[in-house]
């Protein structure tokens, strides 16, 4: 998906800028980049970070940089930052999110001649060029930002440096984070709120959706006022946010606690030994493992020195060597056990089928699975936080492909009371090769992360989404859509 970090201070804005975006590695995969400016202009450093993090990519450069502001990006698909001249004047833009309409906006743009794009591979639109376009058709920095916001569909937040402030702009509908915080003497926006403690800066406050400031070593203007709809991304607490952040005032760790304790409360299957798939699914465990009280331990461990997330490299089979390489199973907590698992998701399935059968290989007795949001019927079309290339990559999916009459029934597949929802968990159970297999129900989930349902994007569970014809965008389809 990615992330972003800007700072602006009375002095050298680098090192916060540095570790900042740094604090924002595990949303991003590809690129990594800053752009720092000052009295000379913008000095610009862009690394690939497919295969090694960002820290020990630019740690050799700093020296280099040096200035009162700047903007740093983590990506998970595009060069960034651009430097852009134009009538606006000279600045540095980065973004995050995902623009549905993108070829239909490049199309407008060329048939009126008033553009061109850089090359990508595979002929396609980056789409951090193709904002910055948007932006320079407004006749200063805030109304290019607020047109480009309200023609793209999809989502975009935004970071834009100029030599007096940084725009920051969440996307209409608030899909992704944004967050400002200050210390003496300098202000920051980061996606991620686990920027902040160890850089002493206090959250200051959440952007709204659609919102648009400006801050400066000084303060922060607010340019457009948020509104009133929200469809924030649900994972944010289930899966790819950080443990140490908040997302509107919810911590994440503790949003996994109440996940996995709602997961307990409606299991009473007899095991000896709580555990999560590491690292995403371990609060989810400690909750379970709480609520029932029932010892929690660590029979995986992750061997981290020298290997990457599993989901860091571009090809699937490198992805799982990854994945078995570093995850070190411990036999003595294995061997003779009834085991349950806890895990954010099941999204393909592979790894965890491949790790399924390796505690088994070590003396597992019984392996029980609990996923801690509902199964994923629908891909993502909001964010990229997913890197599967067809639909049927999802194990849900496959499942009721593998049912045979999938396609013409899917609302009936989402809802957890139905006989072909118990189907399709069935299908799965069998796929992993585990004892049982259960998955938290949408309510719960919902309460456990604790905003009002209409607030929180659950498109990839049941398909709903924010109703085209509603003024307000806050209703929702009472059907999943087919795709």
């Amino acid at each position: 998906m990615g992330g972003f970090c800007g700072v602006a201070a009375k002095d050298d804005c680098v090192p916060d800028l540095f570790y900042g975006t740094d604090y924002h590695s595990h949303l991003g995969t590809v690129r990594g980049g800053m752009a720092v400016r000052n009295g000379r202009g913008f000095m610009r450093l862009i690394k690939d970070i497919t295969n090694t993090q960002f820290r020990s990519k630019f740690e050799d450069d700093l020296g280099q940089m040096k200035g009162p502001i700047g903007i740093g990006v983590i990506s998970d698909y595009d060069d960034q930052p651009l430097i852009i001249r134009s009538h606006l004047g000279t600045y540095a833009l980065v973004t995050v999110g995902r623009i549905d309409n993108l070829d239909d906006l490049a199309g407008e743009i060329f048939d009126s001649r008033a553009g061109h794009f850089s090359e990508m591979s595979g002929d396609v639109v980056n789409p951090t060029e193709l904002t910055a376009t948007l932006i320079n058709q407004g006749g200063n920095f805030a109304e290019g930002i607020r047109h480009a916001q309200e023609v793209i569909r999809g989502s975009c937040s935004i970071l834009l440096c100029t030599d007096h402030g940084i725009y920051a702009a969440r996307d209409r509908l608030g899909r992704t984070p944004v967050a400002v915080g200050r210390k003496d003497g300098a202000y920051a926006v980061t996606m991620e709120t686990c920027a902040f403690p160890n850089l002493d800066y206090r959250l200051e406050r959440h952007l709204g959706p659609g919102e648009i400031v400006r801050i400066t070593a000084e303060g922060m203007e607010t340019i457009q006022p948020p509104e009133e709809a929200m469809q924030i991304c649900s994972f944010l607490w289930i899966y790819y946010g950080f443990p140490a952040s908040d997302y509107e005032g919810i911590n994440v760790e503790a949003a996994r606690n109440r996940c996995g304790a709602a997961l307990a409360r409606r299991d009473e299957v007899e095991i000896d030994l709580v555990a999560g798939i590491p690292d995403s699914g371990t609060g989810h465990a400690i909750g379970y493992a709480n609520q029932r009280h029932i010892t929690y331990g660590r029979p995986f461990v992750k061997y981290t020195p020298t290997w990457p997330r599993s989901f860091m490299p571009q090809d699937q089979r490198v992805r799982d060597l990854v994945a078995r390489m570093k995850l070190i199973p411990v036999r003595d907590l294995l061997d003779g056990k009834r085991l349950l698992f806890c895990e954010d998701s099941i999204v393909r399935g592979t790894q965890l089928s491949n790790t399924i059968q390796r505690l088994y290989a070590v003396g597992t007795r019984e392996i029980h699975m609990r996923a801690a949001c509902p199964p994923l019927i629908f891909g993502c079309k909001f964010l990229n936080f997913s890197r599967s290339r067809s639909l049927f990559d999802l194990a849900a999916r496959r499942a009721v492909r593998e049912l045979g009459d999938g396609e013409d029934h899917l609302p009936e597949y989402a809802d957890e009371r139905s006989e072909r929802y118990a189907a399709m968990v069935e299908q799965i159970r069998q796929q992993l090769g585990v004892t049982t297999l259960k998955f938290q129900k949408l309510d719960d989930m919902v309460a456990a992360i604790g905003l009002p349902r209409e607030k929180l994007c659950t498109y990839c569970w049941n398909g709903a989404e924010p109703c085209a014809d509603c003024p307000s965008k806050a209703a929702v389809l009472e059907r999943p859509t087919k795709l």
